[in-house]
This record gives structure tokens, sequence and C-alpha cells, in this order.
């Protein structure tokens, strides 16, 4: 099994965060899309995109975990925000996620299922054999 990043033929292409395209084979971990709720389902850091940030990756790596994989090995992520210049003013708060280098959307939508909640993030990540 692998998984293989694809790029646009450019530098600029290259040297973003995140691939143009990645091709996996083998098994694959789809994630629903999660925002920060704690254990109870109440929002963790109402208003605070960072924190909700920070929370929900947290969440990715619990699920990574559970299916034996890692950010390394993430081959999608969708970011819906409902305040894009809040997400850029600092893209390292997800960012820093990206090690593996995943092909990426960021979408600001007018809304999310509450108003505290300002991020929700799905994601699919490859699932490694013991001969990858």
């Amino acid at each position: 099994m692998t998984r293989q990043t694809i790029d646009i033929d450019s530098d600029f292409h290259k040297s973003l965060p995140f691939a143009s395209g990645v091709k996996v084979s083998g098994s694959v971990l789809y994630t629903a899309g999660l925002t920060a709720r704690d254990d109870a389902g109440e929002p963790v850091g109402p208003g605070d995109m960072a924190k909700q940030f920070e929370y929900i990756f947290y969440r990715l790596q619990q699920l990574a975990d559970a299916a034996g994989t890692s950010f390394d090995q993430m081959a999608k992520i969708t970011i819906f925000v409902t305040d894009i210049d809040q997400a850029y003013a600092d893209p390292s708060q997800w960012r820093r996620y990206f090690t593996g280098r995943p092909a990426s959307t960021l979408v600001e939508v007018s809304r999310l299922k509450s108003p505290e909640i300002l991020v929700e993030i799905e994601a699919v990540f490859h699932i490694p054999d013991d001969n990858d």
C-alpha cells in the first residue's frame, strides 16, 4: 500500500504546505466533520478559532491513532470556517498539522451548527500496512 503526493509542476505549488493531489492505495480512514465539542457535547473555546483548531486536531489525532495512522498519512483535509480572514491571520494554527502535505481545501461558510462554533474539519487518512 502506498501514499504519494502529486503536485502541479511549478515552484509555487511545490512550496505549499499541502499537495495538489494525493494518491493512496489500500485502507483509508474517512472522518466525519468534527467541531470543537468536549465529551459532554459542549463547545470548546466558544468564539476562539485558535482554540477550536487545536481541539479539533486533538480529536483528529485520537481518530488517527485509533485507526493506526498519523498526520503524515493524511491524504485530504477540508476545513470550513466562519471567518477566513481570522483563519489566515495565523495559518500556523492549522498548517503545522500538514506534515504529510495532504490535499487541502479551506472554505468560508456563513455559519456552522452553533454560533459559537467557528471551525469544522473533515479528513481522509491513508492507513499504512506493515509493507509501507
